[in-house]
C-alpha cells in the first residue's frame, strides 16, 4: 500500500549537499523527506573525495620511503595493496556514521532509501511512498561519464565508482583522462608500484595555468608514468592472451597500442539527472545539468537544485556551499547568488595544484591589457629550502587597479594555502589586507603575503616614493 505524506521539504540525494539541507532543515523544525537509492554519503564519501585523499596518503608514505634524502637513506618499500586498500575502507567507515541513515533519522528526517522520480509539479514518489512537499531540492550530484569508444562496453573497465573494491594491485593501470581524477589517481598507483600510462586527448590538466601544470607534468615523468597526451583514444579490446585491455589509440605519430591489465576511465563526470522524471515537473535540463537561476531555484518554482547536478562546478565543498544559499533563500528569504561565488579548487597530486578565480590566460581574455601577473617561486621560501622540497609556484592575477582576479598555487600542500586568498576572494578584501597580515615564519603560507607585497614593489620604490621620501627627511 502507499504511503502518501505531505511536508515542508523533499531532498531528492543524499550527498554533501542534499545531507546539509536535510539537516539545517530539519533543525530549524521543518518537516523533511529524504529520498537515497544508493550509499548515504553519496559519491564523495563512497567513491570520491575521501577514498581517494586515503589510497593518496598511503603512495605518499610509499613515495617518502623511496625518496627520502636530508641524511636519511631511502629504501624500497613493501606495498601491502591489501593493507592499504584496508585502510581506504576504513577511513570511509570512520566517516560513515555523520552520514548515516540512523544520524538523520535521529535529527527527525525521514530517510527513504528508494529511487525517486517526479510524478507531476509538486510529487515525488519513490519506493512505497508519495510526497508532496511545500519546497524540493534536487541534489542527485554526478557519476562518471563513459565516452562512446567502440569496443568499451564490452570490457571491464573501472571508474571511480569501481577502483576502490580492487582486491590485487593492477600490474599496468592505463587510465583514460589527464584531469585530476585521472592524474590524481595514475600517479597514487604509480608510487604504490603499478605501471601507470594516462592517455589524454588534450593537455592533462587542460584547465589550469600551464606554468603550474609543468610542475606537476615534471614530477609525474619524475615517477615513472607515462604520459600520452594529445592522443585520443580509437577503439579498446581484450588482449591477445584474454587477460588484458587494449586501448588503441591515435596520437601525434599515428595510431598505436596501449597494452594493460586495468583500464580506469576518468574522462570528466555528468549530472546524474536520469529517471528524475523531470519533464513531468517541468523542469528543464539539459548536458550541463538541471536549469537554474542564481538563488539556484528550477524552472518549476517550488524546485531548486544544488551541487553537481546544478551545472556550475563539481565540488563537495560547492555542494555544500549550495546548500547554505538554499536555506539562506528558500528559508529565510535571503536574496543569494550562486553565480558570484569565488569557488577554489584542487587537484591532490603531488605536488598539489590549488587555483581560485581566473587562471592567467582566462583573465588576459576577459580583461586584456587590464591584468597584471606577480609570480613567487617556493624556491625562495625559507620554509620549503628547510625541508628539501621547492618544487612549485604561487601566481596572483589582478587588474591593474589591484582587484584579484585569480590566484593559482602549485606546490607541496598547496591546498592548504589557497584558504586565505578564498577568504579575501569571498569577503573582497584589498590586497592591503594580505600585506597587513602577519604571516608565521617559516611557514609555506608565507606565500600569499609575499605575493601581495609583489604588487606593491613597484610602486613603493618607485622614483617618485623616493622623491617623497627625501622631501619628508628634510621637513623632520
Amino acid at each position: 500500500m502507499t504511503e502518501t505524506l505531505k511536508v515542508d521539504l523533499c531532498v531528492i540525494g543524499a550527498g554533501s549537499g542534499g545531507l546539509s539541507v536535510a539537516a539545517g532543515a530539519s533543525q530549524l523544525g521543518l518537516d523533511v523527506v529524504l529520498f537515497e537509492k544508493g550509499e548515504m554519503g553519496g559519491d564523495c564519501l563512497n567513491y570520491g573525495c575521501v577514498p581517494s585523499k586515503a589510497l593518496i596518503a598511503a603512495a605518499d608514505k610509499a613515495h617518502q620511503a623511496r625518496t627520502a634524502g636530508l641524511g636519511i637513506s631511502a629504501v624500497e618499500p613493501v606495498v601491502d595493496f591489501a593493507a592499504v586498500m584496508a585502510h581506504v575502507h576504513k577511513t570511509i567507515a570512520t566517516i560513515a556514521p555523520v552520514d548515516s541513515q540512523e544520524r538523520f533519522e535521529g535529527l527527525g528526517v525521514r530517510v527513504i532509501r528508494a529511487h525517486a522520480r517526479f510524478e507531476d509539479d509538486r510529487i515525488v514518489a519513490g519506493g512505497d511512498v508519495r510526497v508532496e512537499a511545500r519546497k524540493i531540492v534536487i541534489a542527485t550530484g554526478s557519476r562518471a561519464a563513459v565516452p562512446p569508444i567502440p569496443g568499451l562496453e564490452g570490457l571491464p573497465y573501472l571508474t571511480n565508482e569501481t577502483l576502490f573494491e580492487l582486491t590485487e594491485q593492477p600490474r599496468r593501470l592505463i587510465v583514460l583522462g589527464g584531469g585530476p581524477i585521472g592524474v590524481e589517481m595514475g600517479q597514487a598507483f604509480r608510487r604504490l608500484g603499478s605501471e601507470v600510462v594516462i592517455v589524454e586527448a588534450g593537455k592533462i590538466l587542460g584547465r589550469e595555468d600551464p606554468e603550474a601544470v609543468a610542475v606537476v607534468r615534471d614530477q609525474l615523468i619524475a615517477d615513472g608514468v607515462l604520459l600520452q597526451d594529445g592522443t585520443r583514444a580509437v577503439r579498446a579490446e581484450r588482449s591477445p592472451d584474454g587477460a588484458g585491455l587494449v586501448l588503441i589509440v591515435e596520437g601525434p605519430d599515428g595510431e598505436s597500442r596501449v597494452e594493460g591489465s586495468h583500464l580506469l576511465v576518468a574522462v570528466g563526470r555528468t549530472p546524474s539527472t536520469g529517471g528524475l522524471d523531470l519533464e513531468k515537473a517541468g523542469i528543464q535540463h539539459d548536458e550541463h545539468g538541471v536549469l537554474t537561476d542564481k538563488s539556484l531555484r528550477t524552472s518549476n518554482r517550488r524546485v531548486h537544485a544544488i551541487g553537481d547536478v546544478a551545472g556550475r562546478g563539481q565540488f563537495t565543498h560547492l555542494a555544500g556551499t549550495h546548500a547554505s544559499l538554499f536555506v539562506r533563500r528558500a528559508i529565510f528569504g535571503a536574496p543569494v547568488n550562486a553565480d558570484a561565488l569565488a569557488v577554489p579548487r584542487v587537484t591532490y597530486c603531488d605536488p598539489e595544484l590549488a587555483t581560485i578565480g581566473q587562471t592567467e590566460a582566462e583573465a588576459r581574455q576577459a580583461y586584456g591589457e587590464d591584468v597584471r601577473v606577480e609570480t613567487f617561486h617556493f624556491s625562495e621560501n625559507d620554509r620549503a629550502l628547510a625541508e628539501g622540497d621547492v618544487r612549485g609556484l604561487g601566481k596572483l592575477v589582478t587588474t591593474k587597479k589591484g582587484k584579484v582576479l585569480g590566484v593559482t598555487l602549485v606546490g607541496r600542500h598547496a591546498g592548504d594555502h589557497i584558504h586565505v586568498w578564498s577568504l579575501s576572494m569571498s569577503a573582497k578584501l584589498k590586497l592591503s589586507a594580505m600585506t597587513s597580515m602577519i604571516a608565521p615564519y617559516p611557514t609555506r603560507g608565507e606565500i600569499g603575503k609575499r605575493l601581495a607585497g609583489m604588487w606593491y614593489t613597484p610602486a613603493l620604490f618607485s622614483d617618485r616614493t623616493r622623491k617623497l621620501v627625501s622631501v619628508s627627511k628634510h621637513l623632520a
